[in-house]
């Protein structure tokens, strides 16, 4: 049946379109955010650039990326998925423009706020994710949908983790935000990685069954790296090496489950299978830096740039077509922006052992982040500020 365009469709791309839905603003703004904050951190760090930072340029790195970047792919998803799940009405139009605001001005203060009171920078930071649960635990509530209750509790002990933070300077509570996006990690992408895939497997006519997923492993996972936090927060280095070895071969119990190898030639499962073997790699890398003296860029670089910065890039990808009504193809080049963000890890953690050199190596994988990321942005900023085809609203 051929469609036929509406109005609204036939206007093409607009500002006001990207307040349609949550993930189109946010995950617009985290893909310029991530080619932003990376770069003006490495300028930073040489010399080159000089911004008003309203917190010390190393504490600014860790925080943008990981409560600008990632609580801005956070609301996105959430926000979007959310909606599905209870089937309530999206966050959109001016509520949504008035939170996008708050993490918007969040980032700026932090970038250029070097004269600003302390206080101010903190409440307009902190207050962004609470406003994202709420959003999120009305409809979750409404709906008595008490599976998704994990989430947003998962959610608060990040928010925890960034208070700490902001207000101590700390990098021990950056390491436990890393451990609590972990854990969110397996929530998340332990959910819509098996269940995309087995329906892959379905849609091909093969076998979905051989996607298994154990509910006790599951628990099991999460349970692991909850005490893992409490360990790492409360500087129980023994306990925390154990716990994080014991959370990676439980990870990696599931992962041996999904059958990663199975999906080699559908990009928009591989990349979610290859991002998440990263969690276990980074936990490895923690446990290796308490009882081997590994250098610590090393678990948090795999953590961050690889679990996380790969699987958004992959998450996002697919969701940007899904929820715009499009079929399932990537665009032209994000093939090879998903080998780019996954090359990017693996040789900023190699740096971080000295196995290449320190300037070329942070210079090559900062290329190679700005190329994932770019691309997406080049290949998505149009079907983000678009219509949907078929004329439906988001």
């Amino acid at each position: 049946m051929q469609v036929i365009p509406t109005p609204e469709v036939a206007r093409g791309a607009s500002i006001p379109q990207l307040f349609n839905y949550p993930f189109r603003i946010f995950f617009l703004s985290m893909a310029i955010l991530a080619l932003t904050v990376i770069p003006g951190w490495v300028l930073q760090l040489n010399g080159v650039l000089q911004l008003p930072l309203a917190m010390p340029g190393p504490f600014w790195h860790q925080h943008e990326m990981l409560f600008g970047f990632l609580s801005a792919a956070i609301a996105g998803f959430l926000l979007t998925a959310v909606c599905v799940w209870t089937q309530t009405e999206r966050t959109h139009g001016i509520r949504l423009a008035l939170l996008w605001g708050v993490w918007l001005t969040g980032r700026l203060m932090l970038a250029f706020g070097a004269d600003l009171p302390g206080w101010l920078v903190q409440a307009v930071n902190l207050g962004f994710l609470p406003l994202v649960m709420a959003d999120a635990g009305w409809r979750i509530w409404r709906a008595r949908q008490k599976r998704q209750l994990m989430i947003l509790a998962v959610l608060g002990l990040l928010w925890l983790m960034q208070i700490s933070f902001v207000i101590r300077l700390d990098p021990a509570f950056i390491y436990g935000a890393l451990v609590v996006t972990l854990a969110l990690i397996s929530i998340i992408g332990g959910r819509i990685t098996p269940a995309f895939s087995s329906g892959w497997l379905r849609q091909q006519g093969l076998d979905s069954t051989a996607v298994n997923v154990i509910p006790a492993l599951d628990i099991a996972t999460l349970l692991s790296m909850l005490l893992l936090l409490a360990a790492l927060v409360t500087g129980w280095q023994t306990a925390t090496a154990v716990l994080a070895l014991i959370a990676a071969t439980l990870m990696l119990a599931r992962l041996a489950g999904w059958k990663g190898w199975l999906f080699r030639k559908e990009p928009l499962l591989w990349i979610l299978h290859l991002s998440m073997l990263w969690v276990p790699v980074a936990l490895a890398l923690l446990a290796g830096s308490l009882l081997a003296g590994w250098p610590t860029s090393a678990w948090t670089h795999a953590a961050g740039t690889g679990a996380i910065g790969c699987l958004i890039l992959g998450v996002i990808a697919r969701v940007s077509l899904g929820h715009t009504g499009r079929s399932l193809v990537l665009p032209k080049g994000m093939v090879a922006a998903f080998i780019a963000a996954h090359l990017a890890a693996l040789i900023r953690v190699l740096t971080a052992f000295d196995v290449i050199p320190w300037h070329p190596g942070i210079g090559i994988s900062t290329l190679l982040w700005l190329f994932a990321y770019g691309v997406f942005l080049v290949r998505y900023a149009r079907i983000l500020a678009s219509p949907r085809p078929d004329g439906r609203p988001g």
